[in-house]
């Protein structure tokens, strides 16, 4: 839960960074566009506060409040330690990760700031159509916030395996939904797609989870790949669709890891022409380097 929330977060700054340094919208702006999703599948906890803290004022100076808080940001550990539970049970989670690391380096205040007078990126104004693009970043915040939520219910089901537990997964997101700082319409979303299939493995599998990605994926693409070319950060919408391309890949380049741990640490390797459980080494100083099956 506290994971997902570190995620939840994350992704929402990064929309606000997109609108405020890209865009060059006013606190008061951002606070109207985040005030409007509230009304969509974006509504949660998080989004009405959101628009709330983007429209209060400074009480010292009048000045929009979130201009004046100093951007370092603290955490308690519970990002951390579902970070460490998604390595030691070998999930993925990378938003929830990439959220924790975030955190890090916005806490190197002074050394960000000294950097920035040395690193220096050579890039263009944006100039796109920006009622469009807010509409695309709406689009990239939903699409990460469905694979946040896939990686740690896919961690709850694992830790449910290995420890022998009995979860319901759809009750569990009911009980975040009826009060907690991740509560959101979202969830009731969550909730159908264990009613239908208590077994999925991936809430991307789902259907409708499916659909909104389907129907919302070419503006998270445009927003990621805009976002790099202009030098803003966004490790969790692009870790996102990392994560997304990654799981929908029948093939990833893990064959040539896996040829390059056999050839410095003879870790051995499985056949795409053999049985699973099959593994077999290169005897890479010999001459000829014959192939070795070890397994089984």
């Amino acid at each position: 839960h506290n994971g997902i929330e570190y995620g939840d977060m994350q992704m929402i700054c990064e929309a606000y960074n997109l609108m405020g340094n890209l865009l060059g919208m006013t606190p008061g702006e951002m606070s109207a566009v985040f005030g409007e999703w509230n009304q969509g599948v974006l509504d949660s906890f998080l989004i009405e506060i959101t628009a709330d803290i983007l429209g209060q004022e400074d009480p010292e100076t009048g000045q929009p409040f979130v201009d004046i808080v100093l951007d370092t940001a603290g955490q308690k550990g519970t990002g951390k330690w579902t970070s460490i539970n998604a390595l030691d049970m070998g999930i993925a989670a990378p938003c929830i990760a990439e959220a924790v690391f975030a955190r890090c380096i916005s806490a190197i205040k002074e050394e960000r700031v000294a950097a920035s007078q040395v690193i220096t990126a050579n890039l263009e104004a944006f100039e796109g159509d920006r009622t469009e693009f807010v509409q695309a970043i709406h689009d990239a915040l939903y699409c990460s916030k469905i694979c946040s939520y896939a990686q740690g219910f896919q961690l709850m089901r694992e830790a449910q395996r290995e420890h022998d537990w009995q979860l319901d997964f759809g009750q569990i997101s009911m009980i975040w939904r009826g009060g907690c700082i991740i509560r959101a319409r979202f969830l009731q979303k969550i909730f159908e797609a264990y009613q239908a299939n208590p077994g999925i493995a991936n809430l991307l599998l789902d259907p409708y989870f499916k659909s909104e990605i389907d129907r919302c994926q070419a503006n998270w693409r445009k927003v990621v790949a805009i976002a790099a070319l202009h030098g803003i950060p966004i490790p969790c919408f692009s870790s996102a669709l990392s994560y997304y391309d990654s799981y929908r890949s029948a093939r990833l380049p893990a064959n040539l890891l896996q040829g390059q741990r056999d050839f410095f640490g003879a870790h051995t390797y499985e056949r795409v022409d053999k049985e699973r459980g099959h593994t077999f080494h290169i005897d890479w100083p010999a001459a000829d380097r014959p192939q070795i099956q070890i397994q089984p």
